[in-house]
């Protein structure tokens, strides 16, 4: 849930679970007290008239027992001095927590409760001072506030008679305040289980994926790239804020892993640069000093010193240029000029330019083509060149001990793809080493001091070259018996879709 969804929905849980869990409670304890109230004092209510009236209640509580006595007094008035009767009366009356008194000329002849009545004495009013409210009965407040119906009559022999009912307002209050305190003990839980409710949920969504982002930061202080946070992303504003803490860190852990790896190449580098470059070094030096000492006493020995010292020359120009282009396309120094070329003719020209040399060395170059003439290509002609001289150079270099080398460049064509292989009859690479000739400064040879010398470098080039053509290489090969290099380029058409 989205962070904003689960603050909108926290504000109405916090508004309407309260309200809805109060309103339940204070319904079941008002039903509750009502039902006690109506079996208790005999009367029936709505309900919410226990709350808003409830001095009317009280009313209702003796309205029976009010009017028999209001006809007794009209018709047997001579009933209220028979204390046995008015007895009997008095205990109806005190199970609806009132009492009965009767007054005869301003004199108390009968108290129903005594206790009470001392308590009240003094706010009774003189007889015949009553406001007649509440279905005949007059509320009277203070310390002990209750509620009274007053009748006045006359004896049979003329002297003057009250009866009087009072009622204890105070067990109506505290019944009240019982369920008061009952509804005030329930909303306070109410609101203390939403506040638990929501102190979880909100620990659960912002809380805990916020002290993992706080542990992951600190772990990445400390260096460890390793701690992932990929069990705490969720679809909410911290969820995406773990998820793209766990993007940086992988970008950032991947970042290092090259600079590790870079910085171990460059180790590497510099390490055969420098075996590469003191072996030519060494011999030139050693051939120069025959030539001064004069150990080269005929024309013939001097020169071939001097043939020799040519070729190791040259072969250190051949590895600081490699070094040096090496170095450009890897930096994307390297500018490129796409043109269009004609397949058949670009790569016979190819390998008619490299015939000559081979045949000197006894390599047999061949070229073979099912490929239309039409068919054309998007490429650098330089670069493409340079591809094939480090591919067929390659497979005169490891052409082995066989007595008569043979190469093949082969063409063909499928789909929207020119396929161009390079085939040798040489030593062949292990499959140990296979997948890891075009990597840079690779030999299958590990030994600096291995005939074939080179960088480790040409098969690195070429797969920048092919690449940046949009292409793929491969190379096939089986120990004693040969090499096979793959690349491939997309046809003119291709490439124009693609707005090249």
């Amino acid at each position: 849930m989205k962070l904003k969804n689960r603050l909108f929905a926290a504000f109405f849980i916090i508004i309407l679970l309260p309200c809805s869990m109060i309103g339940t409670i204070g319904s079941v304890i008002l039903t509750q007290q009502v039902s006690t109230m109506e079996e208790t004092y005999r009367v029936e209510t709505d309900g919410w008239e226990v709350v808003t009236e409830p001095v009317q209640i009280l009313n209702r509580m003796t309205r029976s027992a009010f009017n028999e006595l209001s006809t007794m007094a009209l018709r047997y008035p001579e009933r209220f001095r028979d204390n046995q009767r008015v007895a009997s009366i008095n205990e109806g009356l005190l199970e609806s927590y009132s009492y009965l008194l009767v007054e005869k000329n301003e004199d108390m002849i009968f108290i129903g409760n005594k206790t009470h009545y001392n308590s009240i004495q003094k706010q009774i009013p003189d007889v015949g001072g009553f406001e007649v409210a509440y279905d005949g009965g007059v509320y009277i407040g203070g310390e002990v506030p209750f509620l009274v119906k007053q009748q006045n009559f006359e004896f049979e022999d003329g002297e003057s008679g009250s009866f009087y009912i009072i009622t204890d307002v105070n067990a109506m209050v505290l019944r009240l305040k019982s369920a008061a305190t009952i509804v005030i003990f329930g909303s306070i839980l109410t609101i203390v289980f939403t506040a638990g409710i929501l102190v979880v949920w909100l620990y659960q969504g912002i809380l805990l994926p916020l002290n993992a982002l706080k542990r992951a930061t600190k772990q990445l202080q400390e260096g460890n790239l390793d701690y992932s946070l990929k069990d705490n992303i969720s679809d909410d504003e911290i969820g995406q804020l773990c998820a793209d803490f766990e993007e940086m860190r992988m970008h950032l852990k991947n970042e290092i892993e090259v600079r590790i790896q870079y910085e171990q190449d460059l180790k590497e580098l510099i390490s055969n640069i420098s075996h590469d470059i003191k072996t030519p070094l060494t011999a030139i030096k050693g051939y120069a000093e025959g030539l001064l000492d004069g150990v080269a006493d005929t024309p013939e020995r001097r020169e071939k010193y001097l043939k020799t010292i040519f070729a190791k020359a040259s072969d250190m120009t051949t590895l600081v240029d490699e070094l040096s282009f090496y170095t450009k396309i890897d930096t994307n120094n390297i500018p490129y000029h796409f043109e269009k070329v004609r397949v058949n003719d670009y790569f016979g020209d190819c390998v008619e330019d490299n015939k000559p040399e081979l045949e000197i060395v006894g390599v047999e170059l061949c070229f073979e083509s099912d490929v239309k003439n039409e068919t054309q290509v998007l490429g650098d002609r330089e670069q493409l060149r340079r591809v094939m001289n480090n591919l067929i150079g390659n497979a005169v270099k490891y052409r082995g001990d066989k007595e008569r080398g043979s190469i093949t460049v082969r063409l063909r064509e499928e789909d929207a793809l020119v396929y161009v292989e390079v085939e040798d009859n040489g030593q062949g690479i292990s499959e140990q080493a296979l997948p890891y000739v075009f990597e840079r400064f690779y030999r299958a040879d590990a030994s600096r001091n291995s005939k074939q010398g080179g960088s480790g470098l040409g098969l690195a080039i070429a797969k920048r070259i092919i690449e940046e053509h949009g292409g793929t290489i491969r190379a096939e090969s089986e120990a004693g018996v040969g090499t096979k290099i793959i690349f491939t380029l997309r046809k003119i058409e291709v490439a124009e879709q693609k707005g090249e």
